[in-house]
């Protein structure tokens, strides 16, 4: 990965510190200069009484919280996008077979998931709705078994189905068959998803779907994600099942954003 989590997690750091700067730099000089009358702050602090200006600028901060709290939503924002567009081609690539809804869509929704994450089972509910609703959506599927062996042995039976070209007949039915996911469940999938069972017992123990499912844990990572299911949808990152609507709410974003750079660009090339 290009970018991690982590480097953006260290540059929040530094985010913070630089925001403190500028408030004691802006709000203390123009403090400074409605009580004196005198240049904007950074002409001359030689003789300035920097404990009183700090003492002014902490009392503003305190009296106006929500500047912080503004600043660092916009620029953690900015700094995810950063991070996503980095990584974009490993994110919104599907693993062959592993991909539903319209394969030349316009939005990506990329989901990890665990089929053992009972969370996820509700989100796949909102991503068939999305799907079935918006036409122009594409959905890549990334297996992140986090919670259980058994986990990891579903993510590879689904990656299987996907080389068999029997994807969504499996992860539906994961999600739609109820009980706890345990080996007996999974391979029961197997045969009413119409996978060949001989085949599939044989990829399970296949070093490049292994690495597959390494790839996309080792992804999860870089993205800072934490649990499942977790989507990637545009310049944002949703984490939890967070429902229909703000998923429906994160492709008309991705979709208006990906309009506005179009118009930009066409704007630069007629000039």
């Amino acid at each position: 990965m290009q970018k991690s989590f982590q480097d953006f997690m260290e540059k929040r750091v530094r985010i913070i510190w630089a925001i403190g700067a500028v408030l004691l730099a802006g709000l203390g000089g123009a403090v400074l200069a409605a009580q004196t009358g005198g240049p904007p702050f950074g002409t001359s602090v030689g003789t300035t009484d920097r404990a009183a200006i700090e003492k002014i600028v902490r009392e503003y901060i305190l009296s106006h919280p929500e500047l912080i709290p503004e600043a660092m939503t916009r620029l953690e924002s900015r700094e995810v996008g950063k991070l996503l567009a980095s990584n974009r081609k490993d994110i919104e690539t599907p693993f062959a077979g592993a991909v539903a809804g319209n394969p030349q869509g316009d939005v990506p929704v990329v989901v990890f998931f665990d089929y053992a994450c009972p969370f996820c089972r509700q989100g796949h509910k909102d991503v068939a709705r999305l799907a079935a609703e918006d036409k122009g959506i594409k959905i890549v599927y990334r297996d992140f078994p986090v919670l259980s062996p058994a986990s990891d042995e579903a993510a590879m039976a689904s990656l299987s189905a996907a080389l068999q070209g029997r994807y969504e007949n499996f992860h539906d039915a994961m999600f739609e068959t109820p009980g706890k996911v345990v080996h007996e469940r999974t391979i029961a999938v197997v045969r009413s998803a119409g996978l060949n069972e001989m085949r599939t017992a044989k990829d399970l123990g296949s070093p490049a779907l292994k690495a597959e499912i390494k790839k996309n844990l080792d992804l999860g990572r870089a993205l800072g994600l934490t649990g499942t299911p977790s989507y990637v949808v545009g310049d944002r990152i949703l984490s939890g099942a967070v429902g229909y609507d703000e998923l429906k709410k994160a492709v008309a974003q991705a979709r208006a954003r990906t309009a506005t750079s179009a118009d930009a660009a066409n704007e630069d090339t007629a000039g």
